[in-house]
């Protein structure tokens, strides 16, 4: 039989390899990113209980919900300010999917930047002007990406306090 401790490190430990998971998501789109953090909490904070969890849990949420909404609107709006549709990115997006198996590690981003500007080139029905979108449209996406990792660490922070707080106090 196992006891509760037992139990407790085993969900902890594993918590915090979905952070380090979700914290590679966010700069790596294809995995799930701030998501993975706030249910990685919620589940560590039903399993271990008490005061510590359950306030990391309130904090990270909340942190993960300006996180992403900061981030999508703060895109959103760049790319709509610059006229960059969605579309090239959902094309950069399957061309850095198709580039990770092509190219082992770097294709993601060397596929994500080739998809972006030849979509934006033909977009534009110009090279030049197709570069010039491509570089809009990756400072956009780079600062929300930014913005949602830096709130992810502090998550990731939360998350830290909050177990050295509970196995401390237990």
């Amino acid at each position: 039989m196992v006891d509760s401790l037992t139990v407790q490190i085993i969900v902890t430990v594993l918590a915090g390899l979905a952070y380090a998971i979700g914290l590679t998501g966010i700069i790596v789109p294809i995995l799930p990113g701030t998501i993975t953090i706030v249910i990685a909490t919620l589940v560590w904070a039903i399993v271990v209980g008490g005061w510590p969890a359950w306030i990391a849990f309130g904090i990270v949420l909340v942190l993960g919900a300006a996180g992403m909404t900061t981030s999508y609107v703060l895109t959103g709006r760049r790319l709509h300010a610059a006229e960059v549709p969605m579309w090239p990115i959902y094309v950069a997006i399957a061309a850095a999917i198709v580039g990770f198996f092509v190219i082992p590690l770097l294709g993601l981003p060397i596929g994500f930047l080739l998809g972006l500007y030849v979509a934006e080139s033909l977009r534009q029905k110009d090279a030049k002007k197709g570069l010039d979108s491509t570089l809009v449209a990756l400072k956009a996406l780079g600062t929300g990406i930014l913005i949602e990792f830096s709130l992810a660490i502090l998550s990731t922070f939360t998350f830290a306090i909050a177990v050295i707080v509970h196995f401390v106090t237990a």
